[in-house]
């Protein structure tokens, strides 16, 4: 057995990061947005852990727009969080993605909701996001993979704060 690469793959496996992100796309193709998007996340940030179900729900926010797909993905990446930040906007803007209005309709949208335990803000990034708990689209998907996680400002687990959240607007799996 080789003892050295050995011990590299359980130093490097050790010092991963895991980081919770949330896809959601309503123009185009969303469904293959979502698929695209995870491809690009593999090549480019990560290792997909775990991903939930796409689920399909109104939006929020903004409500006159189509219908969005969300997924969630656990990802195990060495970088940090403003690397995964500047390459999951490359991302976005590769599928198409364009700024124009907050919480507008979008080819593709990108969030980090969790990284590690990490409580993190700067003017471009604020880890936890800061509106998960407010959210049910996010909650849902999220509950799917990462049920029992911690919210590290919160102090509470996803699954209560999906059970506390008053956001009224309907989560289902989506059938394509």
């Amino acid at each position: 057995m080789n003892y050295t690469k050995f011990y590299q793959y359980a130093l490097h496996f050790c010092f991963m990061n895991k980081v919770i992100l949330l896809l959601g796309a309503n123009l185009g193709e969303p469904l293959l947005q979502l698929s695209s998007a995870c491809v690009e996340i593999s090549r480019r940030v990560g290792v997909i852990a775990n991903k939930s179900n796409i689920y399909e729900s109104e939006a929020w926010g903004v409500t006159d727009q189509p219908r969005f797909l969300n997924q969630a993905l656990c990802i195990e990446t060495e970088l940090t969080p403003l690397e995964v930040l500047n390459e999951i906007q490359a991302i976005e803007i590769l599928l198409g993605r364009l700024r124009l209005t907050k919480w507008g309709a979008r080819t593709i949208d990108i969030d980090i909701l969790y990284f590690n335990d990490l409580v993190y803000e700067d003017q471009r990034l604020i880890i936890p996001h800061p509106l998960l708990q407010e959210r049910r689209f996010v909650l849902v998907p999220l509950n799917e993979i990462a049920s029992e996680y911690i919210h590290p400002v919160l102090k509470t687990s996803n699954h209560d704060l999906l059970l506390s959240c008053i956001d009224p607007l309907k989560v289902n799996i989506h059938l394509p």
